[in-house]
């Protein structure tokens, strides 16, 4: 089978574990192809590398559970936005709140991956 046509667009979505909390975004590229046959099927990568759909069966990258909440992307970047805005008005040297994680890493720590609690923190009524 000979692929005929492509065309390729750009997707990304949120996602949080709902077994661990484990809060994280991914960039997908979305490939349509039609094989030498006239079927259509679909080709999903992530960061270069060919990966499964996320829509049918997400994993938690961190707890390996399989139940995983997808949402529209930028839910987790508007809440580290948010929480960014949050600890910009505290002093220097005050101590974190244990609840709410520090929104830019130190030079040359890893990315923070949010925390269910994290994503839903800034949307609880006060």
């Amino acid at each position: 089978m000979s692929e005929i046509a492509a065309s390729t667009v750009h997707e990304a979505y949120a996602f949080a574990c709902m077994r661990c909390g484990y809060g994280w975004e991914q960039a997908y590229e979305i490939e349509h192809h039609v094989d030498g046959s006239g079927h259509a099927f679909v080709v999903y990568k992530a960061d270069g590398e060919r990966v499964p759909s996320p829509l049918s069966t997400p994993t938690c990258t961190n707890c390996g559970g399989n139940v995983v909440r997808i949402m529209r992307s930028g839910r987790v970047s508007t809440v580290q936005h948010l929480l960014e805005q949050q600890n910009a008005g505290r002093p220097e040297g005050a101590a974190q709140d244990a609840a709410v994680p520090a929104a830019v890493p130190a030079p040359g720590a890893e990315p923070h991956h949010w925390q269910l609690s994290d994503l839903l923190h800034p949307f609880h009524r006060r």
